[in-house]
Order: structure tokens, then sequence, then C-alpha cells
């Protein structure tokens, strides 16, 4: 039986998001060799792929200012930039023989006060009916309230999770997982390995933002969203590991019940499977 997966390909991972504009194709061609391992070993596999902006949205965010009122040039500039980036995800996967197919998130998506609340479905299902890899990325998109916001790769996965129906959401950065500090600033920061909603008013003072330049919260924002999810849909596993150090999401995409890195679930009890 076909198992769909979503699985996100951090902007910290794949960009150096202190550097404008800076990917890390080793990176990026690495993570498209391990996809491939596992769809090669387990050819049910099913795939929704998801990336970051990086150092090409966030940057661009900043520097013409999205957000502010009329800033429509900001707006175009923050939407070119985050293309870019995924054409050069989508060469890359293609060059390793991974058959992505890039949906351009802004074209069909409409924002309510920052909320997700429209997104085309179709071409998405219709790519997984083909056995091909969808692939959409954090992304503009036009807000009926605030004139435009931004819709990161977690706010279109939390969208599409429920339509969709995936087993399990993975989400791979620069680091091995949630953390009570960021680890490449602090030596002493201590890996979390499993958050639930009981767990986390005690942990969430020590989760702080992102390394490098972000517009969508960092990663307090992510874990907010992926708990919400995992009580909409009880039965759903996230789990975020490392996308740098080789082999990680190879593993994590074929075995069900890994622990490694920071495991988001409904419970401490929940089954893993």
């Amino acid at each position: 039986m076909a198992e769909l997966i979503f699985l996100k390909l951090g902007g910290s991972a794949i960009t150096d998001k202190t550097r404008e504009a800076r990917a890390r194709q080793d990176v990026i061609r690495q993570i498209a060799r391990e996809v491939k391992r596992a769809r090669d070993a387990q050819p049910a596999l099913e795939l929704l792929i998801g990336h970051g902006s990086g150092s090409f949205g966030h940057f661009a965010a900043r520097k013409f200012g999205f957000g502010e009122r009329g800033s429509w040039r900001a707006y175009a500039e923050t939407g070119a930039s985050a293309a870019r980036l995924a054409r050069l995800v989508t060469d890359i996967f293609l060059a390793e023989s991974v058959p992505v197919v890039a949906l351009q998130p802004s074209a069909s998506a409409r924002c309510r006060d920052g909320e997700l609340v429209e997104l085309a479905t179709a071409p998405i299902q219709a790519a997984l009916a083909r056995n091909l890899l969808p692939l959409v990325h954090g992304d503009v998109a036009f807000d009926e309230t605030r004139e435009m916001s931004i819709a990161s790769t977690e706010m279109i996965f939390a969208y599409l999770a429920p339509i969709l129906k995936p087993s399990r959401i993975i989400l791979a950065g620069i680091v091995e997982g949630v953390f009570t500090a960021d680890p490449l600033q602090d030596a002493s920061a201590q890996l979390i390995r499993a958050i639930t909603p009981a767990n986390f008013p005690q942990i969430e003072s020590q989760l702080r933002g992102s390394h490098g330049v972000d517009v969508t919260g960092g990663m307090l924002a992510k874990v907010k969203i992926m708990l919400a999810l995992v009580q909409q849909i009880p039965t759903l596993r996230v789990q975020i590991v490392s996308a740098t150090r080789a082999g990680v999401i190879g593993r994590a995409l074929l075995e069900e019940d890994s622990e490694e890195g920071t495991v988001i679930r409904q419970s401490v009890n929940q089954a893993t499977s």
C-alpha cells in the first residue's frame, strides 16, 4: 500500500542563510540522491517535497520591505527570488533522475490575515497519481487583510495534510532537530527528543529564532504549526532531522519508527507506525 510522506528541505540546509542568494548545491544533490535511493528501495513510496526560501526569499523580503503597505515591488522581488531557488532545486533533482514537478504556490495561494485559506490541490494530486514528485516552496501570497503574506512551507504542508493525508512529515534542516538553544552558537544546547501538546508549555521558552535571516518566525513558529497539525490529525507523525548529515533523510524516509532527531506527535504513547 502506498505511503505518502511530506518532506521539507529547510532553507537553512540548502542555502547559506547568512549570505544572499547562496545555494548549497552539494547538499541539494546529496538529498536528491538519498530520495532516489529511497524510492528505488520502496517503489510504492509517494513524496511531496517542499523547501524553504533560505537566503533567496528571506533576503529579498528584508531588502525590499515585504509586508509594508503598498510594497508591491517587494512582493514581486520576493516571489521571483523564491522561484529562482525552486528552479535550481528542480534542475538538480532532475539531473539525479528524480522526477520532480515544480508547482508555484503563489499562482493559486490566498491568505487571510496571515493564514493560508486557499491553494490549488488538483495539480499536486495529478502529479502524485502519475508517480511524480510535486515540489512546492515557501512563497508570497495575496492576503485579503494584510495585502500580502508569506506562505511558509510549513503553512502549505498544514493546508495540504488534511486533504492529502500523509502518514508522516519530515522537516530536514541544518541541525539535528529541535534544541533548547541554537546549537550552532551555543555548545550547551540540548536536543529535545519528543514534543507533544502536553510538554510544549514547558519547553516553549527555550526555543529561539533561526540561525541567519528568517522572516517566517524561526523554529518556534515551525513547531507550533506542526503541533497544531498533529492535534488535528492524531495519527500523523512529524520528524525534524538533519538534512546535511549523509544518510539521515534516506533512513527517515524508509524507517517508519526512526527516532532520530526530534519527533512531534499527539502524545508520547502514540504508535509510530
